[in-house]
């Protein structure tokens, strides 16, 4: 879609040269969602692909995917992973999630990892990634400053989160810890193509990592939900976290009725409970 209100795009090489940003500025990197519907309010687009991010770093103490990697990179990285680091069981998983965004090829080498997780909808794929796999994120702040926190922290509701009028989301880092965990995967739509109504995710760290368990909720409500548990929970354990979920965090659309959603979401966790025991 054109966007007729824009009056000007600046493409920044540095770090220096984003700010300032107003609020008729609006940072741009896919731009699949940027361009799909009207936006009166923008008049300048600061495009920072030419920032010269690297995709994807990878170390022996996890991944860092920059805001700029596209989702068609993060689900390669899936089988680049079980050739490079086969210990890093929860590998899969980044396709998985992929899978989970409603999209076309074309989407996924366009749409990226930071307007993913900045647009805070319920069912973005990136945010049930990272949200699985103790995901941090890291803003830059227009003083220079950075800051690091969890995306759980992040995302405050659908379409809302914690960026400042001026910040820049940089990346996502994965730890090595997380990354190791054996995972179980489970989303559900109205229709096999359909945008996600439900996703959840189990984890069981290794022996080594702690053994901890944790279960996310996403899609299935406004923001992620993240539970912990020492070991693999019993059913009740399980039913107990489930129910501190409240009744206004279960995401109304067209999508499906939350009552729907809080039923489902309970038999997945607990079919990954069973799984991962």
């Amino acid at each position: 879609m054109d966007l007729n209100t824009v009056e000007t795009t600046s493409i920044p090489t540095t770090r220096d040269e984003l700010w300032p940003l107003g609020p008729g500025d609006s940072i741009l990197a896919g731009g699949t969602w940027l361009f799909s519907e009207p936006q009166p309010h923008i008049r300048r687009l600061v495009d920072i692909t030419r920032l010269g991010w690297q995709a994807i770093t990878v170390t022996d103490s996890g991944i860092e995917l920059a805001a700029t990697c596209t989702l068609a990179e993060v689900s390669e990285l899936s089988s680049r992973l079980a050739d490079d680091r086969p210990e890093w069981a929860a590998a899969p998983l980044l396709h998985q999630c992929c899978t989970a965004l409603l999209a076309s090829f074309k989407i996924w080498a366009t749409a990226t990892v930071g307007g993913n997780i900045c647009l805070c909808f319920p069912a973005g794929a990136m945010i049930s990634l990272t949200s699985a796999l103790d995901g941090e994120l890291t803003i830059w702040s227009p003083d220079g400053s950075d800051h690091r926190l969890p995306v759980t922290e992040f995302v405050t509701g659908s379409a809302t989160n914690t960026l400042g009028p001026s910040d820049v989301l940089r990346s996502a880092w994965l730890p090595a810890a997380a990354l190791r965990a054996t995972t179980g995967y489970r989303k559900l739509a109205p229709s096999p193509l359909g945008r996600s109504g439900v996703v959840v995710i189990g984890r069981r760290d290794t022996t080594a990592d702690g053994g901890r368990f944790v279960l996310s909720v996403t899609a299935a409500t406004v923001r992620p939900y993240v539970f912990t548990f020492p070991a693999v929970p019993s059913a009740a354990e399980l039913a107990a976290a489930h129910g501190t979920i409240g009744d206004d965090a279960w995401t109304i659309d067209a999508h499906g009725d939350p009552d729907w959603r809080r039923a489902v979401t309970l038999v997945l966790a607990d079919q990954i409970r069973k799984e991962l025991a």
